[in-house]
């Protein structure tokens, strides 16, 4: 039986454990040029005791950023400061991969640099608001992409993977989940081209295709995670099919080897099991516990068989020494919403330790 404090081996690197931190955007990236900042490094080593840390969210491009405050690696610059959180992790014995995260339709031109608007597959806005820094604001209806500007995209994620291990990442993790520009491209809502980047289950899994395997051959698979949400309606994405859509893109991607597929689970545990028995390498599972956050008791999927790594949010981020915490059964510090988004130190780095 499989428990959580074994280790395992991702991509060819041994993990210590199997309990995954996982992405959350924090919006602290203050320095000038969406860079990271000595703040986040400390954020990130006090949780180095995961098996493995997926960092929040990074735009691949500056046409990529959806919230106020979130971090880049399209610059060198970037990739200079986040080499400073990858020291930090290290240092500590950490093992960190970047997400990298196109929010597509989901942003506000105030949030963009020099007129730049939010794209999309389909000229289709997202029913709610963001967040900027002259108050909450209507999504826009985004520009369809050209072909030129998606295999443009294609390009710019993998420019900065090559960026990711310049600055020191272990690897990264592809967001194709949670409405942003993956994920529109796969769901029938949001996705209503006709040529051959949209239509049936080909082509809207087309996007998602090229852009991993652009990763995968810019870094090698061995670097590289997906990230996926099957039905997840956030973001006001709506889709028809994903019982096809999602075992077809696994079919497409198996033979890349990448280090690991990470899904966001919804209420269709069903799907969940589907989608484990179809997916070849490693399964790392964000288990569907609403309203509650996943907790000790989602141990239990590891000795089940049903995932080999499981990853903790909210969780993660009010207790720095997660794993040491779940193997010695709490207690647990409490999550603060009011602080889980821009800020300073409280309620980022001011959570205590057991000791």
């Amino acid at each position: 039986m499989t428990t959580a404090f074994e280790p395992i081996v991702l991509g060819g690197r041994r993990l210590v454990n199997r309990v995954v931190m996982a992405p959350m955007t924090r919006s602290r990236a203050y320095g000038p040029g969406a860079e990271p900042t000595e703040l986040m490094a400390t954020y990130y080593a006090q949780r180095a005791g995961a098996g493995l840390i997926v960092t929040e969210g990074i735009q691949p491009s500056p046409v990529g950023q959806g919230y106020p405050d979130t971090p880049g690696l399209h610059t060198a610059g970037q990739v200079r400061a986040w080499r400073t959180v990858t020291d930090a992790v290290h240092r500590e014995g950490g093992v960190i991969f970047a997400q990298l995260m196109h929010t597509g339709r989901i942003g506000h031109p105030k949030l963009l640099p020099d007129g730049l608007v939010p794209v999309g597959p389909s000229a289709v806005a997202a029913k709610g608001q963001v967040y900027t820094h002259e108050g909450p604001q209507d999504f826009v209806t985004p520009k369809e992409l050209s072909e030129a500007e998606i295999r443009q995209t294609v390009d710019d994620f993998a420019y900065a993977a090559r960026g990711a291990v310049e600055a020191g990442f272990d690897g990264v993790e592809i967001h194709g989940a949670n409405g942003y520009l993956i994920h529109q491209f796969l769901a029938s809502g949001s996705n209503r081209r006709t040529d051959a980047w949209g239509g049936g289950t080909e082509g809207r899994i087309r996007f998602a295709v090229e852009v991993v395997t652009a990763v995968a051959e810019a870094i090698g698979g061995h670097r590289v995670g997906l990230r996926i949400s099957p039905g997840n309606p956030f973001n006001d994405m709506s889709e028809d099919d994903p019982g096809e859509v999602y075992p077809a893109l696994l079919d497409r991607l198996a033979g890349l080897e990448l280090a690991y597929l990470h899904l966001m689970e919804g209420p269709d545990r069903g799907l969940t099991t589907a989608l484990r028995r179809a997916w070849p390498g490693t399964f790392v599972l964000n288990p569907f516990t609403h309203p509650d956050v996943t907790g000790p008791d989602e141990l239990k999927l590891l000795e089940d068989g049903i995932a080999d790594m499981v990853a903790y949010g909210a969780l993660f981020l009010a207790n720095p020494d997660l794993p040491r915490r779940l193997a010695a059964g709490g207690p647990f510090n409490t999550p603060d919403p009011a602080t889980f988004y821009g800020g300073d130190h409280r309620g980022y780095t001011d959570y205590p330790a057991l000791d």
